[in-house]
């Protein structure tokens, strides 16, 4: 057997320095881990829906399977998936990357566009995976904060002053993770019209709760179509499909960055697993009913948990998309972080805390679960909340 070096000899490469598995996921294997030694926990910390994967994605999948289509697709993804999703959107299939998820989409075109210095703008609460997407290629995050008092939306002044010459990237997430803001026509239009004198800031609009929208949901690129040939658009089948684990995301862009992203992907992943790209294709040309359904459902759930939660004390504005609130923290504990591992001690309830988001003082809820586990677990907050 070959001897196990010892770690002292192990060196971290120098662009790991502060990256770490995120928050989200620490937070979500411990509750898991408490749950396997019996103790009684509810973690509303993960954004996965509880719906299963539409019954026919399935079966496409088990056809596909059967079928052989097994072999090594194409690295930028399967032509007929392209195809579908260039049709949706009136472009080519030269404008599509099909990822192993909407997160490879992110940090393949960070890794295709970004040299050492670059900066990219990003809007707090973010995703917590954006900055350090960014950090990774080599870029610089440059963390526009935009609280609840301006509905947790960048300005067109705050972008105007964020700019400078190393500015690549500007990175909305619309319906938003972790506040479920959905930006208006608009306000993206205001925004554009921001862009329009900085030729050298793309954007990259990440929609993948596009179909998880409580108010008129409009494309960045539909807003803003002078910027079209300057902006990524990511999206995919984890969230509104319920398919979270088939690892499927995609990318809509200008050519020229969707072939250089093509060649980040190809020596790394290659392509998207064929069989979980043929459950796309019938996830995104099958019955689409299931989206107004499964929307309704989670809207009833958005209502549930935000009346539950301002009824405890813990403020709580109305999201408009996505499947999370993102309350302040009470008066009493209001550092994000010792409350949520209050909550988890005190009342077997797993948060996760805003300064993963760029926002400390606040908390993520995720109301992606079942009405019961839900109604539950805003009952213990409120007990616990009320303790304090």
């Amino acid at each position: 057997m070959a001897q196990v070096t010892s770690t002292k000899d192990f060196q971290r490469a120098e662009r790991l320095q502060g990256i770490e598995l995120s928050e989200i996921a620490r937070i979500s294997e411990h509750a898991a881990r408490l749950r396997a030694q019996g103790i009684d926990v509810i973690a509303l910390s993960t954004g996965e829906p509880d719906f299963p994967s539409p019954e026919h994605v399935v079966e496409a999948a088990n056809r596909a399977a059967i079928e052989g289509q097994t072999r090594y697709p194409a690295t930028a993804g399967t032509p007929a998936l392209r195809a579908a999703i260039a049709a949706e959107v009136g472009l080519q299939t030269e404008n599509i990357i099909v990822s192993t998820g909407a997160k490879q989409v992110l940090s393949g075109a960070m890794m295709a566009t970004l040299n050492p210095g670059d900066e990219v703008i990003a809007v707090a609460p973010f995703w917590t995976s954006y900055a350090d997407m960014v950090r990774l290629a080599g870029g610089i995050p440059t963390i526009l904060s935009c609280p609840a008092e301006q509905g947790f939306k960048l300005s067109p002044d705050q972008l105007e002053a964020a700019i400078t010459p190393r500015t690549r990237w500007l990175l909305l997430n619309t319906p938003s993770n972790p506040t479920g803001a959905v930006y208006s026509k608009m306000e993206l239009q205001a925004l554009g019209d921001v862009l329009k004198n900085h030729p050298q800031v793309w954007v990259i609009s990440d929609e993948i709760y596009q179909h998880l929208s409580y108010v008129p949901f409009t494309p960045f690129v539909q807003a803003v179509p002078a910027l079209a040939d300057r902006t990524l658009t990511v999206n995919g089948v984890s969230k509104a499909y319920s398919m979270t684990g088939w690892r499927i995301g995609w990318g809509i862009g200008p050519a020229p960055l969707i072939k250089a992203m093509i060649a980040v992907q190809g020596q790394i992943t290659s392509g998207a697993c064929s069989i979980a790209q043929a459950a796309a294709l019938e996830a995104i040309t099958g019955p689409q009913d299931l989206l107004s359904e499964r929307r309704n459902a989670m809207r009833a759930r958005r209502d549930l948990v935000v009346d539950g939660l301002n009824r405890a004390g813990l403020e709580c504005t109305v999201p408009e998309g996505a499947f999370y609130v993102f309350p302040k923290t009470p008066a009493k504990m209001p550092v994000d972080h010792e409350f949520c591992r209050y909550l988890l001690d005190e009342a077997g309830v797993a948060l996760v805390p805003g300064r993963a988001f760029g926002m400390p003082g606040h908390m993520r809820l995720s109301f992606a679960y079942a009405t019961e586990s839900l109604q539950e677990g805003v009952r213990r907050l409120a007990d616990a909340t009320a303790k304090l």
